[in-house]
């Protein structure tokens, strides 16, 4: 499977199960698109603000619930495969994406998988083994969220740095070697991280030095 990272702004989710795995799911859509979970009944857990509806579809049902929400993505999370299996035909057939959250190593055309990730916005790292080993994971992601701390705010300095070095007319194999620098800069990445430092005062220093001839070491 190829990772993509896809854009669910003013799109549907259509979550069909309430369990524990139903409700981490609407939790992540949550976040961008609209979410809606069917379900005859609902864990105890929080749903991120999706819309749930108390229902229990019947196989011969599913394909009139796509019909109606017109979602992007549809997940299948229940406890009945015959249920699951409706979910993922009906969404093959409207050419909707389709996470089947019962099964895992061998996937069907159109289906997707939602990997572990770590977000330091704007950085996203994502983590997937397949569906055969969810407990690496999550041990991997864990792993990342020390390595990411600090990378939101680079990537910031990153890209009002080049902005700034363009817009002062510096030749782009000049700004590529500036922005280079700053990336492989131990002391930035622990002044970004503790806070002794920040964007501004990074670019503001970093163009100082440009002003002045002078090369980051």
């Amino acid at each position: 499977m190829i990772p993509l990272l896809h854009d669910f702004t003013n799109e549907t989710v259509l979550i069909f199960g309430g369990g524990p795995v139903g409700s981490r799911k609407a939790r992540r859509f949550a976040r961008e698109a609209r979410v809606i979970v069917v379900s005859p009944a609902f864990a105890d857990r929080e749903f991120g603000g999706a819309e749930r509806v108390r229902a229990a579809p019947d196989p011969a049902d599913v394909p009139a619930w796509l019909e109606r929400a017109e979602p992007a993505l549809v997940v299948a999370a229940t406890d009945d495969a015959a249920v699951n299996e409706a979910v993922a035909d009906a969404a093959r057939e409207r050419g909707a994406l389709v996470n089947r959250a019962d099964r895992s190593g061998e996937r069907d055309v159109g289906s997707v998988v939602v990997p572990a990730t770590v977000r330091e916005d704007p950085v996203t790292v994502a983590v997937a083994t397949g569906g055969t080993a969810p407990a690496l994971s999550k041990y991997l992601r864990e792993e990342l969220e020390e390595t990411l701390s600090g990378a939101g705010e680079m990537a910031r300095v990153c890209g009002e740095l080049r902005a700034e070095l363009k817009a002062r007319d510096v030749p782009a194999e000049r700004r590529r070697a500036i922005v280079t620098d700053v990336v492989n800069s131990p002391d930035l990445w622990t002044a970004l991280r503790t806070g002794t430092s920040n964007c501004a005062q990074v670019i503001e220093d970093v163009l100082g030095e440009e002003r002045s001839g002078g090369d980051r070491t």
